[in-house]
C-alpha cells in the first residue's frame, strides 16, 4: 500500500515519490520534506499506485525509479502525462544512459535525477522543473535531442500538430521555442533575441500552456515532434 503524509497546504508543491526500494523512498521523502515549500504527499511502491496517486492528489512532480513491479515506471509516465499533462515526472536513475533517458523524455519525463546524488542535486533538479527550466545538463539534452531527431515518432492524436502550431503560437514564441529546444537557458535566449529574461520566461510560460505540456523540456521534446529543429544544429 501507498504510505502517505498530510495534504500540502496550498503554499507548498505536492510531490509523489515512486520507488519500490523502502530506503530509497525515505531518503527521497526526507530530504524533500525538509524543504520548507516542497511535501511528499504521497509514496508509491510502483507505478500502478504512482497512477492511482496522481488520480487522488494531483501533485506538481513526480519522482519515477522505472524498473518496479506491476507497472514499470516508463508506462506510468505516459499514463500519468495522458491523463495530467500539467504534472511533472523526475526520473531516478542510476546512470546517464542517453538511450534510456531519451526513451524517459519519449514517455513524458522532465529530466533526471541521479540515484546517490547529494541533497542539493536532488532539490535543484526538483526546483528547476517546477521553476520551468531544465534539469537536464546542456550536453546530455544535446545528445538526447539529436536521438528523438533520429527517431521521429508518431503525431499523437487530441495534440498541436505541425500545422496548427503557426496559428496557435506568435512569432516570438516560436523562436523562444526552437532556443528552448536547442536547451538555450532564459539569459541565453535574452542574449539572443535582445529582451528582458523576465519576457522571456513570460514566453516560455506562453508556449508550455498553449503546447498542453507540463515543463521546458516536454516543450523542447513537442518542438522536435513538430519538425521545429529541422532546419536548426543542436
Amino acid at each position: 500500500m501507498a504510505q502517505q503524509s498530510h495534504p500540502a497546504a496550498d503554499s507548498t508543491s505536492r510531490i509523489v515519490v515512486a520507488d519500490d526500494h523502502p530506503l530509497i523512498r525515505h531518503a527521497l521523502t526526507t530530504t524533500i520534506d525538509e524543504q520548507p515549500d516542497l511535501e511528499v504527499v504521497a509514496e508509491a511502491t510502483d507505478g500502478l499506485e504512482a497512477l492511482e496517486l496522481c488520480r487522488r492528489f494531483q501533485p506538481e512532480l513526480v519522482l519515477m525509479d522505472v524498473l518496479m513491479p506491476n507497472m514499470d515506471g516508463l508506462e506510468a509516465t505516459r499514463q500519468i502525462k495522458r491523463e495530467f499533462s500539467r504534472t511533472s515526472v523526475l526520473v531516478l536513475t542510476a546512470a546517464q544512459d542517453p538511450i534510456y533517458l531519451s526513451e524517459a523524455l519519449k514517455a513524458g519525463a522532465a529530466g533526471y535525477v541521479q540515484k546517490g546524488a547529494t541533497t542539493e542535486e536532488t532539490i535543484g533538479a526538483v526546483r528547476k522543473v517546477l521553476e520551468g527550466e531544465s534539469s537536464l545538463d546542456q550536453e546530455l539534452a544535446t545528445q538526447l535531442l539529436k536521438r528523438l531527431m533520429e527517431d521521429p515518432q508518431p503525431e499523437p492524436s487530441g495534440r498541436v500538430n505541425k500545422e496548427s502550431l503557426t496559428g496557435l503560437l506568435s512569432t516570438r514564441e516560436s523562436e523562444v521555442l526552437g532556443l528552448v529546444a536547442r536547451d538555450y537557458a532564459n539569459q541565453q535566449i535574452a542574449r539572443k533575441l535582445l529582451i528582458s529574461v523576465s519576457t522571456v520566461k513570460k514566453h516560455v510560460r506562453n508556449v508550455i500552456c498553449k503546447l498542453g505540456v507540463s515543463d521546458r523540456t516536454q516543450a523542447a521534446v513537442r518542438a522536435v515532434e513538430l519538425g521545429v529543429l529541422d532546419r536548426c544544429k543542436v
